[in-house]
């Protein structure tokens, strides 16, 4: 599909007519503090560059220095580390970020700023993203949809990778450890004058690994995988520069499904980024932006005789333009806004027809300093859609500061997250069990076909049903806490969160066919909600010691299951031949896959007379059920959970010759594994690597 000539027209005649929008790097700070050398900035959660540590909203940074020093190789792996963040593997064996107790489908992942593609079930595998070139990661939580519209229904995480320096360096990492795993990365910066350039090359392979030796099947078959980056940026002047960056990744891994039927699959995505910058004056800067993303995966599997028993293939493309404008009337107040447009398509098995996305959108935000110690946000962002009901987005957040030490804030926010093409236009048919999927738009046809073919016994829901229009997704998303800097080596920080998420797209029965399966499709009902408390700290007694922990509490739950409880229709069995007893209100649990506690504790340690630096990391996740055991379609406490577990880091750093430096460590020191139900915890891995500065 090609996006219409007439957007391009519309989005360039504004550009170049108006010159009224910023650029998200250069823009000045709408702090107090004027200075972009600041040791903690984000720019994710408001598209300017702020001060983490006065932001009213709930946001944290993970900085190089700590990733660097972890050893951790793959995004998952450091995000998992984190408050409120774990780690959740699909069905396909991608992983992707639950937050704040939400889905991965409602996280939205940037880099640079920009979004990332490729969400065949919703979820968004993390773990293809390596960290070798990654600046810094900022974490915004609550809904963001006011600045980044549609899956930023629970927050938004962006990945900033590094930008050039001034010369000539770069820098190459070898790291090899358990299961034959090797990471290799190499980067290389120029910058003169106006020029500037930098280009990233990760390889990274595995044999995979087997949790269960009583089968023949790995847990993750072998793979081997590339990432080429590169970004040039230009001076023109002063105040004008550009922007240039494109990304190449493509993964190759076998895939065994059982000892007749093997095959192999394969990933290639490749995106591109342009963005013009221009500053007219202290009060007013811009920038043009284009984006274009494609992200495609294709699995085949042959039989025994080499047949080709199954095949599948997934073609997703993203264009997006956006200008953006920042106005500074003074050193206290700023305004930010942007137009912009999403055209997305979609090629993929079991669709019924090759679906086509346009949304354009805008959006505006006022950030102010109305004293020195209070600081507002006003923001709201306006979705159109061709497919789907328009959005209006708004979001609000204060901070005060009662005193030098303590300052509270809160924000409450909209959030979104628009129908997906497989909710709307999946048309698939187990060859083996018989059942059917229907998205939503695909059922008008779909229903009167298999009525004509004699494979539907009879119709539950109605065809007329499907006439109107699947809704998005909505929340409303609260946060309020504080920060407490007891001394200037001890400050800790807690939020209080309540997400509310109604229209929840669930699964229905919707016919039943004549071979005793059913027919399936989607539909708005749910309401649920995830609330609780993240807490953390951080205490640093010596310039040489660094202690930091966090913990979450966490209740996720449907308020139709807690009605049902209230009332009294839930019953349980202890087992299959005992009998049934009806369940009270406090026996639901919650929503599945979701843990009440989760807490970090992380120590690092320098030694510089020895230019060395160790650290050990811990992560803790209390008990959580995946399924109904009872058979009351529920998660309660009568139900079997996965036991709690905790995992152990460590790494030991030491440099020589200046530039030179050896890492040892050994993640999962005391070898958690549980293969029945945890896929994407490996076991032990001890791990060796090197790093050469040039």
């Amino acid at each position: 599909m090609i996006l219409n000539k007439k957007y391009f027209r519309i989005y360039f005649s504004l550009f170049f007519v108006s010159y009224s929008f910023s650029q998200e790097i250069k823009v000045v700070a709408t702090d107090s503090s004027k200075t972009e050398n600041l040791d903690e900035v984000i720019i994710t959660a408001t598209r300017t560059i702020r001060q983490l540590s006065s932001l009213p909203l709930p946001a944290q940074i993970i900085s190089k220095r700590d990733i660097e020093r972890s050893n951790s190789i793959r995004l998952n792996d450091i995000l998992n580390e984190q408050t409120g963040l774990i780690t959740i593997p699909d069905f396909g064996g991608g992983e992707g970020i639950q937050l704040q107790g939400l889905d991965s489908q409602y996280t939205l992942i940037l880099v640079d700023g920009v979004p990332l593609v490729g969400r065949s079930a919703g979820t968004l595998d993390i773990s293809r993203i390596t960290v070798g070139n990654i600046k810094q990661i900022e974490v915004v939580k609550g809904a963001s949809s006011s600045l980044y519209g549609s899956e930023a229904l629970g927050g938004v995480i962006n990945i900033i990778t590094e930008t050039p320096k001034y010369g000539f360096n770069g820098n190459t990492n070898f790291r090899v450890g358990a299961f034959n795993t090797a990471d290799l990365s190499t980067i290389i910066n120029y910058k003169k004058k106006k020029l500037g350039a930098t280009a990233f090359l990760n390889r990274y392979s595995s044999d995979g690994y087997d949790l269960n030796k009583a089968d023949d099947l790995k847990t993750v078959d072998p793979f081997s995988n590339y990432t080429l980056n590169a970004k040039v940026i230009y001076d023109f002047t002063d105040a004008t520069s550009l922007f240039v960056s494109g990304k190449y990744y493509t993964q190759n891994q076998d895939y065994i499904a059982s000892s007749t039927l093997k095959g192999e699959s394969t990933i290639n995505e490749w995106n591109s980024h342009l963005k013009l910058s221009h500053k007219y004056s202290e009060k007013w800067s811009s920038y043009f932006e284009f984006y274009t993303t494609k992200y495609k995966a294709k699995d085949y599997l042959d039989d025994e005789n080499n047949s080709r028993f199954s095949s599948s293939y997934y073609n997703q493309l993203l264009i997006r333009p956006e200008i953006r404008a920042t106005y500074n009337p003074d050193d206290k107040n700023a305004f930010i806004g942007g137009l912009g447009l999403n055209h997305e398509t979609l090629d993929r098995t079991d669709f019924t027809i090759q679906p086509e996305f346009n949304s354009p959108y805008l959006y505006l935000q006022y950030d102010g300093n109305l004293t020195e110690k209070l600081n507002v946000i006003i923001g709201a962002r306006f979705d159109s859609h061709n497919k789907y009901k328009s959005q209006f987005s708004p979001k609000a957040a204060i901070r005060y500061e009662l005193n030098d030490n303590l300052a509270i804030k809160g924000s409450v926010g909209s959030g979104f997250k628009a129908p997906d093409f497989r909710q709307l236009y999946f048309d698939f048919t187990n060859a083996t069990v018989g059942y059917t999927v229907l998205g939503y738009n695909a059922v008008s046809t779909a229903i009167p076909e298999l009525e004509a073919q004699g494979q539907i016994a009879n119709i539950i829901v109605p065809v007329s049903e499907f006439q109107q229009q699947l809704n998005p997704e909505n929340s409303i998303s609260i946060n309020i806490g504080f920060d407490y800097m007891l001394s200037s080596v001890l400050k800790l920080d807690l939020n209080l969160f309540r997400n509310n998420i109604s229209d929840l797209i669930d699964t229905r029965i919707i016919a039943n066919k004549t071979n005793g399966q059913n027919v399936f499709s989607y539909y708005n009902v749910n309401k649920v909600y995830t609330q609780g408390l993240e807490f953390n700290t951080t205490w640093k007694p010596i310039n040489q010691l660094k202690i930091s922990g966090g913990y979450q509490l966490l209740f996720a739950k449907d308020t139709t299951a807690e009605n049902a409880f209230e009332k009294g229709d839930v019953f349980a069995r202890e087992n299959p031949s005992s009998p049934s007893f009806q369940l009270k209100k406090e026996d639901y649990f919650g929503l599945f896959n979701r843990s009440r506690h989760m807490a970090n504790l992380k120590l690092f340690y320098t030694i510089p007379k020895w230019d060395m630096n160790t650290n050990i990391r811990g992560t803790f996740r209390s008990k959580y059920g995946l399924l109904d055991s009872n058979g009351n379609n529920y998660l309660d406490t009568y139900d079997n959970f996965v036991d709690g577990y905790t995992i152990i880091d460590f790494a030991i750093n030491k440099s020589f010759y200046e530039n030179y430096q050896l890492s040892l460590g050994i993640d999962n020191l005391f070898h958690f594994t549980d293969s029945q139900n945890i896929s994407n915890i490996a076991g032990r891995i001890i791990y060796g690597k090197l790093n050469i500065q040039f």
